[in-house]
């Protein structure tokens, strides 16, 4: 065993990797109750603060991350995730400065680049622990994407209401320092390349394609589902995304092999990460503006601090569950999680559509949709290991977590849709139409086969069991 796989070495590794997904967690849904906050601190409307806190950073990561997956299987994941910590952190602190809401957005369009964080990290487990316990570092860092993602809500209420909301990129900028310390002196260089080079069209596509679709559904609540702009939007980007599929079909070293897209096993898995998504950030961001809003607009009337104290519950039970996740593959396959994971989510939206009159009932009913996050974020990564290739690990990944933004962006623009008007019928409506994208998205994992190899059940072992 050299020096660079002692047992300090790998502490140290896994911990760099930790900071980079909290890092990533945390903002990725800190800034969620600070929208009004933003409104009246910057002087700006509901669409830019919105734009600033979800739609920006959207749009970028469903655009670099794969790009990025795909430099760190190409040139070394190691290599890759150094310099997109630098950015990540230059992004950070320019948000924390940013003198209006211009600056902010393009400072959170490029911390977009921070979901690359993702792929990188769970493509670099394999270099940095020993066989047997690869699967519980992944679980680890399973788990503490949702876990992070949900506690941000309760701290980001905190700062904004005691201090500032610039307060919220200061403690980012802070993990992402350690996160890149660590990175620097810890992480090995990933042991496996993909061999090829870059591919300028396929970027051009795929980048174009996503934006078309992304900013028809930032701009539908306004303009109109119907209307023209959004219209051509959406069909110039599917247009441009079926171009990127035959482009990338033809040639010998794609950006994205699109047997990682098209095959029908990983695509149902990127399927339920895309329902994942949609479930999720309706949640994130129907519930805190039910909590926020004025008695008189049919809200509750309280702090940014209730609406992350009402959202806590779901949160804590995300880590055990994907503690359980486990366990459940060991016995059943990793199918069982994947279907259990989105009927909890889909159980959660439909009680959370029937009861939210009162504070407590927000807590309690979304407690299923917590249980589901955890059971499906550990268990995405074991499908996907099961079915790669560990050269392409990082680029699968990375299309996975890209679906699962994309479905982020649609949960959240058709629920802001929905609640134009009143939010009292739009948030019903929002999470009934959720309930039934879980139930469709747990009966399309019923073709996956039940069976699970050894490595796919370890990958999903919990950390809390053997880190």
């Amino acid at each position: 065993m050299t020096a660079r796989t002692s047992s300090i070495n790998r502490v140290g590794a896994m911990t760099a990797l930790a900071l980079g997904v909290l890092s990533y967690g945390l903002m990725q849904t800190m800034l969620v109750p600070a929208i009004g906050a933003l409104q009246h601190a910057l002087h700006t409307g509901a669409s830019g603060a919105t734009w600033a806190v979800m739609s920006a950073p959207l749009l970028a990561s469903a655009i670099l991350t794969p790009l990025v997956g795909r430099l760190g299987d190409r040139f070394g994941r190691r290599r890759v995730l150094l310099p997109v910590l630098v950015i990540y952190l230059i992004a950070t602190l320019a948000a924390a400065a940013a003198p209006g809401i211009g600056v902010l957005i393009a400072a959170r369009a490029a911390q977009g680049i921070s979901m690359a964080i993702l792929p990188l990290a769970f493509g670099s487990v394999p270099d940095v622990l020993a066989p047997e316990r690869v699967h519980a570092g992944l679980g680890m860092l399973s788990g503490l994407i949702g876990g992070a993602a949900g506690i941000a809500l309760v701290c980001g209420g905190l700062l904004v209401d005691h201090t500032s909301w610039r307060w919220l990129f200061v403690v980012g900028a802070v993990l992402i320092t350690a996160a890149l310390v660590f990175t620097y002196l810890f992480v090995p260089e990933s042991a496996t390349r993909a061999p090829g080079r870059l591919d300028p069209a396929g970027i051009a596509l795929l980048t174009g394609g996503l934006c078309g679709i992304l900013l028809a559904l930032t701009v539908a609540p306004t303009a109109g589902w119907l209307s023209l702009p959004v219209v051509a939007l959406a069909a110039g980007g599917v247009a441009l995304l079926i171009g990127f599929a035959c482009v990338e079909r033809r040639l010998r070293f794609p950006l994205i092999d699109m047997d990682l897209v098209l095959d029908r096993r990983a695509g149902i898995v990127h399927l339920t990460a895309f329902t994942l998504g949609a479930i999720q950030f309706a949640y994130y961001v129907l519930i805190p503006k039910l909590v926020e809003l004025p008695v008189t607009a049919g809200g509750f009337g309280r702090s940014v601090t209730m609406a992350g104290l009402v959202m806590l519950p779901s949160t804590l039970v995300i880590l055990p569950a994907s503690a359980a996740t486990g366990r459940l593959a060991r016995r059943h396959g990793a199918r069982l999680p994947l279907l259990a994971g989105l009927l909890a989510t889909a159980a959660g939206a439909g009680l959370l559509a029937t009861a939210h009159s009162t504070l407590w009932q927000l807590a309690v009913c979304a407690l299923p949709i917590g249980i589901g996050t955890g059971l499906v974020m550990a268990a995405l990564p074991a499908e996907l290991h099961r079915v790669v290739d560990p050269a392409r690990a990082a680029t699968a990944n990375g299309i996975n977590t890209v679906s699962r933004t994309v479905g982020g962006a649609v949960g959240s623009q058709f629920g802001a849709a929905l609640t134009l008007g009143s939010i009292t019928t739009g948030l019903p409506i929002t999470f009934w139409v959720a309930a039934a994208a879980g139930i469709a998205g747990a009966a399309a994992t019923l073709t996956l086969s039940p069976r699970q190899s050894p490595d796919g059940v370890k990958v999903v072992e919990s950390a809390m069991n053997s880190a």
